[in-house]
């Protein structure tokens, strides 16, 4: 944060990394959320297991939704497994040709979730591109691979663990009008039939927006060369609407390319599934009294700032900005030799 959120060194930052001026650089957190879950300990104990997949987005830039599902699954009847180890689906890697890398990167979880995947444990993931890769991804990459196939099968997002997994389940009502904004990722690869089930269980008065793509696509609307067409592509429909939108209605977003876009682009922020079903929980049916529901469950930028450079530095490496700086880095290299 001590790089890329002091304004003569981020735009240093920026400009080395081939970064538009005009964007902001997601600040990480003050806490990752495998810090906050492993200090806090387990719950719900001989209960039935699910494993929250710790991507890198959530972990290191917004732990606030990874903290929201594990409070829902827990209030849905389940103990909350996380894995502890380094591990990184390598979506940000395919952008920049790394496959080997990122085959390396799956591996390495199918060895580390080895023995969950042969007990049936269910994983669920909170980043559609993440979901997407264990769904699609993994079983191109390893298409023999017993093990592979069984953890395509056993991955789901939130809403179709809710839906299809948790027998019985019925969310908290939320009496409220929402603008709800689909993951790229999510539409082609898992579609969004059970995120419409769960959130009208909610009550909610639901625009799903025929939205295409929100512009930000990773790392691509980042790109200084990119930046025109990213803002473009989001004031088709997603950024119009967003604005259009009273204040106090939710907006719903999964995808954390999605949220940033909106988070750039407008005065409001998205809120992922997990928050909307936790501030079901929290809240009841009238939600948060006053404008900008997303208020409590959101936070702005000066509060992750204190995050230390060390810590900052140690979840940089499976992020696409970095993956931008090191193939931007690469080329020099190359051009040089």
């Amino acid at each position: 944060n001590l790089l890329t959120q002091t304004p003569l060194l981020g735009h240093i930052a920026k400009a080395f990394g081939g970064i538009a001026q005009k964007r902001r650089m997601p600040p990480f957190a003050t806490q990752t959320f495998k810090q906050w879950f492993r200090r806090r300990g387990p719950r719900n104990l001989g209960k039935p297991a699910v494993i929250l997949w710790p991507d890198t987005f959530n972990n290191y830039f917004l732990p606030e939704t990874a903290k929201a599902a594990v409070e829902v699954l827990e209030a849905a009847g389940f103990q909350v497994v996380v894995p502890q180890g380094s591990l990184c689906c390598g979506r940000p890697l395919y952008d920049f040709g790394m496959l080997n890398l990122a085959k390396r990167l799956l591996r390495q979880i199918l060895i580390a979730l080895q023995s969950d995947i042969a007990a049936g444990t269910p994983v669920v993931g909170l980043e559609p591109s993440c979901v997407a890769v264990f769904r699609d991804e993994l079983v191109n990459f390893f298409p023999h691979d017993e093990d592979a196939k069984r953890l395509s099968k056993q991955t789901f997002t939130l809403a179709e663990f809710l839906e299809h997994k948790a027998a019985g389940y019925e969310p908290a009502q939320l009496h409220r009008k929402a603008v709800v904004h689909g993951h790229c990722h999510q539409k082609a690869v898992m579609g969004m039939k059970a995120e419409e089930k769960v959130l009208s269980k909610l009550g909610l008065d639901l625009d799903h927006l025929d939205s295409g793509c929100c512009g930000m696509a990773g790392s691509f609307g980042f790109k200084k060369e990119h930046y025109d067409i990213s803002m473009k592509i989001g004031e088709l429909v997603l950024l119009p609407a967003v604005r259009k939108a009273t204040k106090d209605t939710v907006i719903i977003a999964d995808g954390f390319s999605c949220r940033e876009q909106i988070r750039q682009a407008t005065d409001r922020q998205a809120l992922h599934l997990a928050q909307v079903l936790q501030m079901a929980l929290r809240q009841g049916p009238d939600g948060p009294s006053g404008e900008y529901p997303e208020a409590g469950y959101t936070r702005s930028d000066s509060e992750y700032r204190r995050m230390s450079p060390a810590t900052a530095l140690l979840g940089v490496g499976c992020d696409g900005i970095a993956g931008a700086l090191l193939w931007r880095w690469n080329r020099r290299k190359e051009k040089a030799n």
